[in-house]
């Protein structure tokens, strides 16, 4: 049976947290799958925003990715684990 580890990430502020964020991302990007971005884009770029990924490899990183990412100013990640 397959296990699918979907992370939701909300941003806040992303002018002052997104180059931390993708810092990390680039670190865990071995382990990211899949990855989108929700924002608003209509008239001018949101302030906050809405990424989701799906994860693979060693559980350890993958929390260890959550772990770095709450521990960021303006950042809120949750872990959602399917088997």
């Amino acid at each position: 049976m397959s296990r699918y580890n979907i992370m939701t990430v909300l941003i806040e502020h992303r002018r002052d947290t997104a180059e931390k964020v993708q810092a990390l991302l680039t670190k865990y990007g071995c382990n990211i799958k899949v990855r989108l971005g929700l924002h608003e884009a209509v008239s001018v770029c949101a302030e906050d925003g809405l990424m989701v990924l799906q994860l693979v490899g060693d559980q350890g990183d993958i929390e260890a990715l959550l772990d770095k990412l709450n521990a960021l100013d303006g950042v809120q990640a949750k872990l959602a684990v399917f088997n």
